[in-house]
């Protein structure tokens, strides 16, 4: 869980999270990286990580959402890993219904319905989908989607492929996902506004956002077709 400014929400995302893990029953670690927050984020994790053993808190300076996750992705341990954000878009309980698949696939992606955004954003979304398609093939539908439970085994063959400070390294591992032809369940999770801080990509922002995930998109698409087809 990447976070960058979320004084606010934070406690609570931490706590809704620990309160879906815990009935399940199983081993987990919940790794959460400070971005470099200047709004007091880190004091209120590091309280949080002084009580509960389970959450791991590192401190970095400001990298950005992708690297972060990327960082994140490369420390994981354990059999699988999950990857959401920290604004409380998609609620915790959602969860529930993507371990539930996980026994058929190698990814499970939950796709965000009932989102609402401005035209830039839905654009964006929009076009980062198709380039997925054109480059890499069909797959997965929601390429960008902060909420993704993945095989650390699948995902450890990936990780090397994609730049690691890309901006939206979940876009180019969607396109993997396709090209690998990895088994990708998508399931529906439920999108909610979010309710405090607010985003850092706003007017001009989005679109050079866009342009750069297309162009990193775009060469790692290029080095892949140079190495060939794969099984």
């Amino acid at each position: 869980m990447p976070v960058y400014n979320e004084v606010e929400a934070v406690e609570g995302v931490v706590a809704s999270w620990t309160g879906v893990l815990e009935p399940l029953g199983v081993d987990y670690e919940l790794l959460v990286y400070d971005d470099g927050s200047t709004d007091g984020t880190g004091a209120v994790l590091d309280a949080l990580g002084a009580a509960d053993a389970r959450l791991r808190v590192t401190h970095h300076t400001n990298r950005g959402h992708g690297p972060s996750i990327m960082r994140g992705y490369a420390e994981a341990a354990g059999r699988w890993i999950f990857q959401t954000d920290s604004d409380d878009e998609i609620p915790a309980r959602a969860f529930d219904d993507l371990w539930a698949r996980r026994h058929d696939a190698d990814v499970v992606i939950g796709v965000r319905t009932g989102r609402r955004s401005d035209g830039a954003r839905r654009l964006m979304t929009m076009g980062a989908a198709a380039v997925v398609r054109g480059l890499f093939g069909r797959g997965v539908t929601d390429v960008n989607a902060p909420f993704r439970l993945m095989r650390a085994d699948a995902l450890a063959r990936l990780l090397p492929r994609v730049p690691p400070m890309a901006f939206a390294p979940n876009v180019i591992l969607s396109g993997l996902f396709a090209r690998d032809r990895l088994r990708c369940v998508e399931v529906p999770v439920p999108a909610t506004p979010r309710r405090t801080g607010r985003t850092s990509l706003i007017g001009w922002k989005v679109w050079k956002a866009a342009a750069r995930a297309a162009r990193e998109t775009f060469g790692v698409a290029v080095r892949e077709r140079v190495k060939g087809p794969r099984a």
